[in-house]
């Protein structure tokens, strides 16, 4: 089987700059072994890398995996590093909440009465959590999600293709999927699918019509989906995934510090990736930090654009 290419982004916020492809096997961390005992002792086995492929793209590494990582004579690269929020569901509701700041609680409040008060005075939240449901779901929720940044700008959407639409059905059917969708004056406004690894329900796709932003869909949508969760019991935990955001910051209860490693083969190309890889981060790491500089604000200002 030929391994997969793997797009390297040159990324600035949502805006993707150029790629390199490379063929990479990717090893994934799920929030269940990011939280298991094993990951805080080092070492780690990657599987044997195939001949056509470039190395390894190893994702959510625990960071004290890091030290210990056995890179075999290949070229290592962190790409990123970040905190892996989740949510403790077995805390239960109320816990959650009290856990949240004060201006977080009102803020629930108000944006929920805010986008209630568009709707007739009610919130519109529709469930689809099995497979004749999810068939609802999908071309509905595709219609927002065509509308969204993370599908034009960062290509991440809801899924269309079949391949894609099949593995999201037999998660259906197996009851490994949650879905949602918040509707104004009975029209789609925002998405939140997810999917089950282990014990944990991921944040796996989500997004809104942006031509409602003033009414916080997407914010409304995600406490009614965690309160859902809360009464369901049926998963221990809510996973955020890789990367990092405000919201995930706000709603977590815990968070883990993981690194994204890029390890590849030492040829005189993957050798030119890692290098323009490396500068191309190091050139927005001091762009982010000239933004606090109020003679450079307008030059990162612009950089980010």
């Amino acid at each position: 089987m030929t391994t997969p290419r793997i797009a390297l982004k040159f990324q600035v916020g949502a805006r993707t700059l150029a790629t390199i492809p490379r063929r990479l096997v990717r090893v994934a961390f799920s929030l269940d072994a990011v939280l298991a005992p094993a990951a805080t002792a080092t070492g780690l086995v990657l599987p044997p890398l195939p001949d056509d492929a470039d190395g390894y793209l190893v994702t959510s590494l625990p960071e004290p995996m890091l030290a210990g990582l056995d890179r075999g004579g290949l070229l290592a690269f962190v790409r990123q590093r970040y905190v892996r929020y989740h949510v403790d569901l077995a805390a239960g509701e109320a816990a959650w909440l009290a856990g949240l700041s004060g201006s977080a609680r009102s803020g629930i409040k108000r944006k929920a009465k805010k986008l209630a008060a568009a709707n007739g005075g009610v919130l519109d939240i529709r469930r689809y959590h099995d497979a004749a449901a999810f068939a609802e779901f999908h071309p509905l929720a595709r219609g927002v999600s065509a509308t969204t940044y993370q599908e034009r700008l960062l290509g991440s959407g809801l899924p269309d293709d079949p391949a894609a639409v099949c593995d999201l059905e037999s998660l259906a059917e197996q009851g490994r999927l949650r879905a949602w969708l918040m509707f104004i004056a009975d029209i789609p406004a925002a998405y939140l699918c997810c999917t089950a690894d282990g014990e944990s329900l991921c944040y796996t796709h989500v997004g809104h019509d942006p031509s409602h932003n003033d009414l916080s869909p997407g914010a409304v949508l995600q406490i009614e989906a965690m309160r859902d969760l809360f009464a369901e019991r049926r998963f221990a935990r809510f996973d955020f995934t890789e990367g990092e955001g405000q919201h995930k910051r706000q709603f977590s209860t815990a968070g883990t510090a993981c690194v994204d490693v890029l390890l590849l083969r030492p040829t005189l190309a993957n050798r030119a990736t890692v290098a323009a890889l490396r500068g191309f981060d190091s050139a927005i790491a001091s762009a982010k930090r000239a933004a606090a500089h109020p003679a450079l604000a307008k030059l990162a200002q612009n950089i980010r654009r």
